[in-house]
């Protein structure tokens, strides 16, 4: 029994003496090795929004990928060193079934039913988007992905009050990027084609592993593409609320001024709300507006001069006049005495 023992502690020795160094430098890196943040992230960072909260409205944002909040989405067009934009990750999460795409519909309501999923290999058929089709299975090259012609997205964002927490938030529910086409090749102006629709909380496991530039100035500096939604990190211009009508800000906003001016209605919006959520302050304005009274009074009283500035400046007010008494004094001399009573003139100081 002690020799089958000694054999098979001989023979495991032997083995691992026997193997390549290569290889046990390899197998000692890996095991040294620690795991990424992006890799063991499966999960959404923002809060679920309750089905039931108090109070809600939805917007729907246009993100112009041209801006310097938003271009972070935008680049590098083609993967390099790692990275890769937005939507050539949404995409090939697309091709591979990782991740449904719904149709976008004329009407501009989003359809999450599955009557309304759409195929990766139909996208490319609708959108001539060069692919290879081998025993079954669609092959597209990283250069053919249109990445430099999604210049926008479309996004609806909810924002509501939670009741549970007692805390007034934000949350994206959907995205949809936006091909832009046809200035160049028609000589006219160029068209926006929303392309599809994905649920946000589908998307957001996935979002949390694809590693975004941070800053301009620390190229060091990284964050996740749902860091990157869930902080508000983007710019985007309201296009569309939920409303009773089901109406575009632009059928109602016949002038770019009357546009914006709307946009920054709803913005204030919903602003005052989030501020005034329980009610104003009535003691704080109390307050402010007593401090402004003092303030008020302080202001109306008069400024007191010293009487060196005075005398200096030679004015002659009443409140500073100098009071001169006449006093009569009697002289130890005989000179004074012959030449009668006189009389002397002194200063008193107050």
């Amino acid at each position: 029994m002690k020799r089958h023992i000694l054999f098979l502690l001989l023979l495991v020795t032997v083995s691992a003496v026997a193997q390549p160094p290569a290889r046990r430098r390899a197998q000692a890196a890996q095991a040294s090795e620690k795991p990424q943040p992006s890799a063991y992230r499966d999960f959404p960072t923002a809060q679920a929004m309750p089905e039931d909260a108090a109070w809600r409205r939805d917007l729907y944002r246009e993100i112009d990928l041209s801006k310097e909040a938003n271009a972070v989405l935008y680049f590098p067009t083609v993967p390099q060193d790692g990275r890769m934009s937005l939507f050539t990750y949404l995409f090939k999460l697309v091709l591979r079934g990782e991740v449904k795409a719904y149709d976008y519909k004329l009407d501009m309501k989003e359809d999450f039913s599955e009557a309304n999923i759409v195929k990766g290999k139909e996208l490319m058929d609708r959108y001539n988007i060069f692919y290879e089709e081998k025993d079954g299975k669609v092959r597209v090259n990283d250069a053919d992905i249109p990445s430099d012609e999604v210049c926008y997205y479309f996004i609806k964002e909810s924002v509501y009050y939670d009741q549970h927490t007692a805390s007034f938030r934000s949350r994206i529910t959907a995205l949809c990027p936006v091909l832009k086409r046809g200035g160049d090749d028609f000589g006219g102006a160029d068209s926006k084609y929303p392309m599809f629709w994905v649920k946000y909380d589908d998307v957001a496991p996935k979002l949390s592993k694809l590693m975004l530039m941070g800053s301009s100035l620390n190229n060091a500096a990284t964050m996740s593409a749902d860091d990157f939604f869930t902080l508000g990190r983007y710019q985007g211009d309201i296009y569309k609320t939920t409303n009773l009508q089901d109406r575009l800000l632009a059928n109602y906003c016949e002038t770019d001024t009357a546009l914006t001016r709307e946009r920054n209605r709803i913005e204030q919006e919903l602003r005052d709300f989030e501020t005034h959520v329980w009610g104003k302050d009535s003691t704080a304005a109390e307050r402010t507006d007593s401090v402004a009274a003092d303030s008020a009074v302080v202001k109306e009283k008069p400024k007191r001069t010293s009487r060196r500035a005075s005398a200096a400046s030679g004015s002659d007010t009443p409140e500073k006049k100098t009071k001169v008494k006449r006093t009569k004094t009697r002289s130890s001399s005989s000179g004074s005495a012959r030449s009668g009573s006189g009389f002397s003139v002194r200063r008193q100081r107050r």
